[in-house]
């Protein structure tokens, strides 16, 4: 390690945050630009090198980060970019929306703050870009094989990239009208801004791989059709299919899933509305979900300007430390506050709210919704959910106005009634994925199965770190051996996350 007494004599700094009041009013990264870099190297020196680093078997991808932030300490900032592009095809992604389990299984972790690997992460990725270190890698010759890959979030187009280079000849087809998948319409532009996403479409498609947006395989284009045309179909359609909250008054008008919510406010910034069609804007906003969806939710209502916004989670409400059950270096459960929750306190935000109030309400449990004599909602009653279950406790209701309810209550799986399943053969597997091998081949030959679409609802590191592995075994498949890593197998559960 370039300091071996860091880790005692510099005390963790993060990413220093614009004003609540500047960053609410715009959709910009709600990190103070220019703030990261001065600070990150001293950050990285805090690492400790240790004989068994944890931070690499609690990151999905394996990466190497006692190396890179060897390098970052030391001001090598071209080699740290090469060692982080080693393991993560896109560092930025992660470095701003993982929830960093590299962090909890660091070893700092066990009884101090521990390293600010994601914080060094964004920085290494962001320099590399300023500084054109982030090209394109077109493959040296081609293979003669194709790929179709359905499905344009982290996991597609990891696949679709490690497959490119590998000289295969790559068609990523996608419904939306833009490539991008989740990050595209799914993360706010204030935690992922969408010329990032732009920019490493671009990267790819200047190394070969070819887009077609607009395009539904299963309706648009069928999926038994692709596979003949195609060596390989890979699917990487994510978890689609949202819960539902079966309580009385579920059907009025005013309640809407998340992911309807989000992608509206997210094409406003893409230019394709002036106004969101499905807007907060002065209307009293209740958020039912605890996660991170519903932290995206809560951020963008307020920059939106709703009268009211309060956020319900049923779960009970976590403590500072993580607890005996959460062993290091297991991801615990602890109360992590994002940037939207602290917004909605210093704003004052929730009925009766007073400054530096949570906006979250947990163990709450929700029993009905209340409508007007036009069918739209008007109010929800939740109560204080029975201690270890989810149940409501008689005698503790309360009626809360909603005129704007978002369901953020996660996803079951991808979707299970489609052409695309029947087209290609896919089968329902016990987690609510589909069917796979532990080399993410499907009972089908030549389909394979990737990222949130095998194993279930998941974060971004584990859909890049499928993405690249799936591409391994795709490129096995069509050539009989591969060079490309391959970080995880379909079977894997690690204990970070």
């Amino acid at each position: 390690m370039a300091d071996p007494w860091g880790f005692l004599t510099t005390p963790r700094r993060d990413w220093p945050l614009r004003p609540v009041p500047e960053r609410v009013r715009d959709w910009a990264d709600v990190h103070r630009p220019g703030a990261l870099l001065p600070i990150v190297g001293a950050q990285a020196g805090r690492c400790m090198d240790c004989g068994i680093p944890f931070c690499h078997s609690s990151c999905p991808l394996g990466n190497l980060v006692p190396e890179w932030n060897q390098l970052v300490e030391q001001d090598d900032w071209a080699a740290a970019g090469e060692r982080l592009h080693a393991t993560n095809n896109f560092p930025e992604f992660t470095g701003l929306t993982c929830p960093a389990p590299c962090e909890t299984g660091c070893v700092l972790a066990i009884n101090a703050e521990p390293v600010a690997i994601k914080n060094v992460e964004a920085a290494i990725a962001e320099y590399a870009w300023e500084h054109g270190w982030v090209r394109p890698l077109p493959p040296e010759r081609l293979s003669g094989r194709t790929v179709a890959v359905v499905g344009s979030g982290p996991a597609g187009l990891a696949c679709a990239q490690q497959l490119t280079r590998a000289g295969h000849t790559v068609a990523v087809y996608e419904r939306d009208d833009r490539p991008g998948g989740l990050l595209r319409y799914g993360i706010p532009a204030f935690k992922l801004e969408k010329h990032q996403v732009d920019r490493r479409i671009q990267q790819m498609r200047a190394e070969g791989t070819v887009f077609r947006p607009g395009v539904a395989v299963g309706s648009d284009v069928d999926g038994a059709e692709l596979l003949a045309r195609y060596d390989a179909v890979v699917v990487a359609v994510g978890a689609t299919a949202a819960r539902e909250l079966p309580v009385p008054g579920g059907d009025l008008a005013g309640i809407h899933q998340a992911m309807e919510f989000l992608p509206l406010a997210n094409r406003v910034q893409e230019g394709d509305y002036p106004e969101p069609p499905l807007n907060a804007r002065g209307r009293h906003v209740v958020i039912v979900g605890g996660g991170d969806t519903g932290a995206d939710c809560l951020g963008t209502v307020l920059r939106q300007g709703a009268a009211s916004v309060v956020q319900l989670d049923i779960r009970p409400q976590p403590g500072a430390e993580r607890s005996e059950q959460d062993p290091w270096p297991t991801y615990p459960r602890v109360r992590r506050d994002s940037p939207a929750h602290q917004e909605g306190r210093e704003l004052a935000y929730g009925p009766d709210a007073e400054e530096g109030q949570d906006v979250r309400v947990f163990s709450a449990s929700t029993v009905e919704f209340e409508g007007d004599a036009q069918g739209r909602v008007r109010a929800l009653r939740a109560a204080d959910a029975e201690p270890g279950t989810r149940r409501p406790l008689p005698g503790t209701e309360r009626r809360l106005p909603a005129d704007l309810v978002l369901l953020a209550l996660g996803f079951s799986g991808p979707e299970q009634d489609s052409g695309l399943v029947r087209q290609l053969g896919l089968e329902p597997a016990a987690g609510g994925g589909y069917a796979r091998d532990p080399d993410f081949g499907c009972a089908v030959p030549g389909v394979f199965v990737t990222g949130d679409a095998g194993r279930g609802q998941s974060v971004i590191v584990w859909a890049i770190a499928e993405g690249r592995s799936a591409a391994a075994a795709v490129d096995r498949y069509l050539t009989g051996a591969t060079a490309l890593p391959a970080p995880v197998r379909a079977t894997d559960r690690m204990l970070a996350v």
